[in-house]
């Protein structure tokens, strides 16, 4: 159920951290919840101040890439609250990766050497960084699970044409190694992230959040070639411990399968976890900025005002 009803309001969406809300069909108002997923399922217990954390590094991203692609954000009104064009989207996610992580570990530990069609080179060990950065796309699924997708299939498809993929590409390289660069001021390695985008008339345009600990994973720079040589666990910054928590309580989103119960401490520990992602990737402290459901309507009613005064 939608929390707010805004003036012209056409449709709204309620997504698996975000809430969505089309105004006029041409502006979408997006709502960083405190939900937390993982493994597709929404965790049963918020994370205080999630939601600012993700707005507001997706915000400063977004400023800091805009000379790599256009956008979709006009404003950001309240902590948790964007407001921006409404695009087609392309029904695919731009997975770039640059070491071997996560998901791409357990396919190469299955003994596979191709993920999503690109060839994965021999030899390497959890967390090694490939020769260039690697592209494996996933399909947007509205419901269930997304799966992996090869470029071929992706045109195939006709979620992309190939013109489109050669410029979704392109843009999700360039954002890549923006991103990494922007990591490596702060003493982290960006090791994964994910990009979506969509279309503005003929134009491809950046949508959603980018750099966040929800769409990407990072590395502390510092010891990381010592860790790397002893085979030891990486100090990251990223969503995954919440997932490896869940692993290690025998839960990966499977039916049949029950959430852990998560306790105040685990919720607390999640929230600090977040907040020390935004102080370091941001390299300011955060100040959390609680605000009523009123005060949020209110200001995102005074930005929509605005936005239409200048068209």
């Amino acid at each position: 159920m939608a929390a707010y009803q805004f003036p012209g309001q056409t449709n709204f969406y309620s997504g698996k951290v975000r809430d969505v809300y089309s105004i006029n069909n041409n502006l979408l108002v997006m709502i960083a919840s405190d939900r937390i997923s993982a493994f597709d399922v929404i965790l049963p217990r918020p994370i205080p101040y999630k939601g600012q954390v993700l707005n507001e590094i997706a915000a400063w991203m977004l400023t800091a890439t805009k000379d790599i692609c256009p956008n979709w954000l006009l404003s950001t009104p309240a902590p948790a609250a964007s407001i921006g064009k409404r695009c087609d989207p392309f029904k695919i996610e731009m997975v770039v990766r640059g070491n071997l992580t996560g998901h791409a570990w357990r396919t190469y530990q299955s003994g596979s050497r191709t993920l999503c069609g690109v060839a994965l080179p021999g030899g390497l060990k959890e967390n090694d960084p490939f020769p260039a950065p690697i592209i494996t796309p996933s399909t947007k699924a509205t419901e269930g699970h997304d799966e992996d997708i090869s470029k071929e299939e992706i045109i195939k498809q006709g979620l992309a044409t190939a013109d489109e993929w050669a410029v979704l590409e392109k843009y999700a390289l360039q954002l890549f190694e923006r991103g990494k660069q922007i990591a490596a001021r702060q003493g982290l390695i960006l090791v994964d992230t994910k990009y979506e985008f969509g279309k503005l008339g003929d134009e491809i345009v950046l949508m959603d959040e980018i750099h966040t600990p929800d769409s990407s994973r990072y590395f502390y720079a510092d010891g990381f070639d010592e860790r790397q040589a002893k085979g030891e666990k990486q100090k990251q910054l990223s969503k995954e411990f919440v997932r490896e928590w869940l692993i290690a309580n025998n839960f990966m989103g499977k039916e049949g399968q029950t959430v852990p119960e998560m306790s105040d401490e685990w919720i607390d520990t999640i929230s600090r976890r977040y907040i020390e992602l935004y102080e370091n990737i941001i390299g300011e402290k955060f100040v959390p900025k609680p605000l009523s459901q009123e005060e949020v309507y209110e200001k995102i009613i005074d930005a929509l005002d605005l936005i239409n005064a200048e068209k």
